[in-house]
């Protein structure tokens, strides 16, 4: 896979991580704790430059940072595996039937179109799929307790993982995509972009803490973001429907065409 084609993904992460503050707003406001049983959020911008100058909360400002990124490694390593899992199927041969391929072609923009939809709240059929979802959560949960509080960079690093597996029907949208990429390594790699897009507000997130989440929460913010998703669905459906090349605007797509 070419850079090129991972940037659409990479965008729809990061368009989607505004539904990433609501689902995992609080796992991660938990990381700018320092091991203290009270959440709390990251101080503001004065106190980080007083941190800058002053070794004690230097330190603790270094230590925050570090936990966040453990735990957005684990949790993007966590995506990139399911993207690996997705890809070897396909690449396994289960989708080598113009068919297949096609109707996976099909429901990966059809899943677009519901996210955007979704971020939009203009309509919540998503919230379904990750309800059904919550089956295989239930048995993943009970594994975070002996990780809380997450006072060390190795435990968020296995609660980043573990929360991976939540479920998440911005995810399974990136899922698809991965899947039809061919093989275990684009499947990752796909995941990889993906994850990547969510890094930043969800980095800031750790950092901020409240005050960015209620920023990014806010109904302008949402609605742009799953403007900029359902495009990209739009496309990849206008593409099928033509069943051509659309010159210049296929780097936009974000999956490949069967």
């Amino acid at each position: 896979m070419s850079a090129l084609s991972l940037l659409p993904l990479f965008m729809v992460g990061l368009a989607g991580s505004v539904h990433c503050i609501g689902m995992c707003g609080g796992i991660v406001s938990a990381l700018s704790l320092s091991g203290s049983a009270t959440p709390a959020p990251f101080p503001g911008r004065a106190v980080i430059a007083i941190a800058l100058a002053r070794p004690a909360l230097q330190a603790t400002l270094q230590t925050n940072v570090l936990r966040v990124l453990a735990y957005n490694g684990g949790r993007i390593a966590s995506y990139m595996l399911a993207g690996a899992v997705a890809g070897g199927i396909a690449g396994a041969g289960m989708l080598k039937i113009a068919t297949l391929q096609m109707a996976g072609y099909w429901l990966a923009n059809l899943m677009l179109v519901a996210l955007g939809l979704y971020l939009m709240d203009a309509w919540r059929g998503l919230a379904h799929l990750e309800a059904a979802g919550n089956i295989v959560w239930r048995r993943v949960r009970p594994l975070l307790k002996p990780l809380m509080p997450m006072d060390t960079a190795l435990k968020a690093l296995a609660v980043g993982g573990l929360w991976g597996w939540v479920p998440c029907g911005m995810v399974y949208s990136a899922l698809l995509t991965a899947m039809l990429q061919g093989s275990a390594l684009n499947g990752a790699a796909a995941m990889a972009a993906f994850g990547l897009g969510t890094l930043p507000m969800l980095f800031g997130m750790g950092l901020l803490g409240t005050r960015l989440r209620a920023q990014l929460q806010r109904r302008p913010v949402r609605i742009a973001s799953g403007v900029l998703v359902l495009g990209f669905g739009l496309l990849g459906l206008l593409r099928a429907v033509n069943g051509v090349s659309l010159g210049w605007l296929d780097a936009l797509c974000v999956t490949g065409h069967p």
